[in-house]
């Protein structure tokens, strides 16, 4: 459509000695180059939109992004409320139609529909449609369809989870228990900000972020976002495993250990080849709230039973705060637990939501929410149960009916937090490695969406694989969190924003530095080490020397966690213990 209009406007155009240029075409800003015609002595326009650009693209600057970027924030805020959006708390959760009549093209299909029936187009050479402009970012709207409410909801089902809290309380302390807690729930909050800040100074209808990856890509290159999809895949795809067995021992604890130990896990890991199949976030949506709420009454339940029940004795042995030693007394033994773990998937629940703008509402308000049930029910757990609070709460409770009670609510609430993690893994996946590498159909589109639908067994069953191989479950953890939690939640976004903020800082709009958006060209007096410089001291350097601080930090955590959870693995792996391929449950005392 676009492509025609040109080509007719300057007939004979060939494709030498480019130059940029820069011209409008209905709402979307379209930039090309220049080529110089020898039979005609003149220069005429050669189309190159952003959507006819290749995925990852090294020739778009920083600055071409922040200028799109900043185009589509005034457009969010130009774009008026709808009573969708303005409503209620909980109508953001439930409201089923996914994009607003305003935002919405006419005569396009619903996103609750194909999306590919919303544009019309022929395949392009890199597995992307061939549309137009306009077109292009009706397609990036219409992808982004969740509510702030259900974001709130992700957040709070992928971060909360309280039930090692009490454990992890039992081996620290109460000071620095809570200290520790506290702390590091404001900054996971604070490192969600700068997450936050870099969406909105980055993504855009042109050129959308899509996950963490994109972000160190447009920061830092190609190298860092390939470093940072493969650790994202192999956090979640552990995460996933971890859920799994850690649901697996809890069916078997329901089934008094009558069940063959494998085969729970398995009817977990089967249930989860359903839940799987569900594609987009917003779906989420509704069973994240179930899924809040489950928890919700696994901890009042175990309070109940806590404040009423002795601790269950027998079990304290193999995963309490306290371990067993030779005289039979408990010991304070070395622990792994980890929270505030969701930054990973923050940037994918930023690039489905219809107004990224609340993001930062949906965030802070789970955040409090998760760090205040963190300290209520761990220090609950700890007062009433001491050194016996085990690994996770609700199978230390003795009462077997109630233990059985908070195992299948937990079960079901897993499954949706484990169903997440596989849908956030296998995007990550599929728009890094098969559609890069093997040039998959996009996800939108019919062959894209069988395809999604044949690996989701296969994510499950290799992360059901993996962590079975592990025979001690904490140091699994640990190794989780050490390697991985910690740098998505606390190392990557203050190095990620340091580096945004070097590089914009440096540009001198005096000098005529920055992004033209009337020739098309990024225009900058120099390069290396002498512009990072000067854009770490050009704009509140005391904010670029904290977070330089903050994630050497950070890292030196991570560093000195990873040291101890390999130790452990190793101690572990010393000692035979017993994996999730076999009959016999790890919970079992009487095997």
């Amino acid at each position: 459509m676009a492509e025609s209009a040109l080509k007719s406007a300057w007939p004979g155009a060939s494709q030498e000695d480019f130059t940029a240029f820069h011209f409008r075409l209905g709402r979307a800003t379209i930039h090309g180059k220049m080529s110089f015609s020898k039979e005609t002595g003149q220069r005429h326009p050669t189309f190159i939109a952003p959507c006819d650009r290749p995925a990852y693209d090294k020739s778009v600057t920083l600055e071409e992004y922040m200028y799109y970027a900043k185009t589509t924030r005034q457009e969010e805020k130009d774009t008026p409320l709808s009573p969708a959006q303005s409503g209620s708390f909980l109508s953001q959760i439930f409201h089923r139609k996914a994009v607003d009549s305003a935002a919405t093209p006419s005569g396009t299909e619903s996103p609750n529909g194909d999306h590919e029936k919303t544009i019309s187009q022929t395949p392009a050479s890199d597995g992307r449609a061939r549309i137009s402009p306009d077109e292009w970012r009706d397609a990036s709207r219409l992808m982004r369809t969740a509510s702030w409410g259900a974001g709130f909801y992700l957040i709070t089902t992928d971060i909360l989870g309280p039930y090692g809290v009490g454990f992890a309380i039992g081996t620290l302390g109460w000071g620095p228990g809570i200290a520790l807690y506290t702390v590091f729930g404001f900054l996971a909050g604070y490192c969600g900000y700068l997450l936050w800040k870099l969406y909105m100074g980055l993504d855009s209808y042109e050129f959308p972020l899509r996950n963490y990856g994109d972000i160190a890509f447009r920061v830092f290159g190609a190298p860092a976002r390939h470093a940072v999809n493969i650790l994202q895949s192999i956090q979640l795809c552990l995460i996933c495993g971890q859920v799994i067995i850690q649901n697996g021992q809890g069916i078997s604890q329901a089934s008094k250990f009558r069940l063959c130990y494998v085969v729970c896990i398995l009817i977990f890991v089967i249930a989860g080849f359903l839940v799987g199949q569900v594609r987009t976030l917003r779906n989420y949506g509704v069973a994240s709230a179930v899924a809040v709420g489950l928890n919700l009454m696994v901890i009042f339940v175990s309070m109940g039973v806590m404040a009423h029940s002795q601790p269950n004795f027998a079990i304290s042995v193999l995963g309490s705060a306290g371990a067993a030693n030779g005289d039979g007394s408990i010991t304070p033994d070395a622990a792994g637990v980890f929270a505030y773990g969701g930054a990973q998937i923050f940037i994918e629940i930023m690039a489905e939501m219809r107004r990224p703008w609340d993001f930062i509402k949906a965030m802070w308000s789970a955040q409090f929410f998760i760090w205040s049930v963190y300290l209520i029910y761990g220090c609950y757990t700890y007062y009433w149960q001491g050194q016996y609070a085990f690994q996770v709460s609700y199978l230390g409770l003795s009462v077997y009916g109630w233990s059985v009670a908070c195992n299948m609510m937990a079960v079901i609430s897993g499954l949706v937090a484990a169903g997440l993690y596989s849908n956030i893994g296998i995007k990550v996946l599929y728009n890094n490695i098969l559609m890069d590498l093997f040039k998959a159909p996009p996800l939108t589109t019919r062959k894209g969406k069988v395809l999604f639908g044949i690996i989701v067994p296969l994510y499950w069953i290799t992360a059901f694989i993996i962590a079975a191989a592990i025979p001690d479950y904490f140091g699994f953890v640990s190794v989780i969190a050490s390697f991985c939690i910690v740098q998505f939640s606390y190392s990557f976004p203050p190095i990620l924003h340091l580096g945004y903020m070097m590089q914009r800082s440096a540009v001198r709009t005096a000098l005529n530095e920055g992004f033209d958006p009337v020739s098309g060209e990024t225009n900058r007096q120099d390069r290396g080490l002498k512009r990072w410089l000067r854009g770490f001291h050009a704009e509140r350097w005391y904010i670029n020397v904290w977070h330089t601080i903050l994630a050497g930090g950070a890292l030196s955590v991570a560093g000195l966690g990873s040291y101890a959870a390999i130790q452990g693995m190793i101690d572990a792996f010393e000692n035979p213990q017993i994996t999730a391929f076999t009959c016999t449950s790890p919970l079992n005392l009487n095997p």
